[in-house]
């Protein structure tokens, strides 16, 4: 049974914005005002929420080596903030839906496996109305690893119905590439999100330009 495991932020939504609205108003709980900029800061914000604070406090001259130190400290808070606008701003991106439904349709199983907290990627599927389309959701704190460590996409191909050794991961970053790598699976990285200029570099099986040739590339590379 072949199965295609989708990323969520920066994959199938673009989630930036609420994710920068979540940092600023931590970093103005800590007093500094707003420091990530809404499109500028897209690519800091789909790397989570933890490269948001850093990014934040190595913007401000922050000393270095207190900076994880107030990421711990306040990441809590970030995930609090985070809850309260999960889909103010967020969309999925085009097309994204039409290729799950085509690959449904041709019986491929689908899920999501995140480095979001699984029940605010829940919340979010559940509030942007797509949630019943994936047999499976695996978060960060699902298990007791995350990506890149295989085990997650492994259990997201599990509790879809799948096949691990049958099964690829679509994404868009190294962290994404790396999973895969290490499952020893395909890797398709899209290029239409903040960071698609960096995704050749990082020599995944297949570069997704528009959802629409993902039917297609997974026939391919899972024959």
């Amino acid at each position: 049974m072949t199965t295609v495991i989708f990323d969520l932020d920066g994959t199938l939504a673009d989630t930036s914005g609420d994710l920068i609205d979540a940092a600023n108003q931590c970093f103005r709980e800590m007093g500094h005002g707003d420091l990530l900029v809404y499109g500028q800061d897209a690519k800091i914000a789909l790397r989570g929420g933890r490269m948001m604070l850093r990014a934040g406090l190595t913007r401000i001259g922050h000393p270095a080596d207190e900076i994880e130190a107030v990421c711990d400290s306040h990441y809590a808070m970030l995930l609090e903030a985070y809850s309260g606008c999960l889909s103010r701003h967020t969309v999925m991106y085009p097309g994204a839906m039409d290729a799950v439904e085509a690959l449904r349709r041709d019986g491929v199983k689908v899920g999501i496996c995140t480095n979001k907290p699984e029940e605010l990627a829940h919340l979010l599927l559940v509030d942007l109305g797509v949630r019943d389309a994936f047999g499976s959701l695996v978060g960060a704190d699902t298990l007791p690893v995350r990506k890149p460590d295989p085990e997650p996409l492994r259990e997201a191909v599990r509790r879809a119905g799948g096949d691990p050794a049958r099964s690829l991961l679509v994404g868009d970053s190294d962290t994404d590439r790396n999973t895969a790598r290490a499952a020893g699976v395909p890797s398709v990285l899209v290029t239409f999100g903040p960071a698609g200029e960096d995704m050749a570099a990082l020599e995944p099986e297949a570069l997704l330009e528009d959802f629409a040739d993902l039917p297609r590339l997974t026939a391919a590379l899972l024959p």
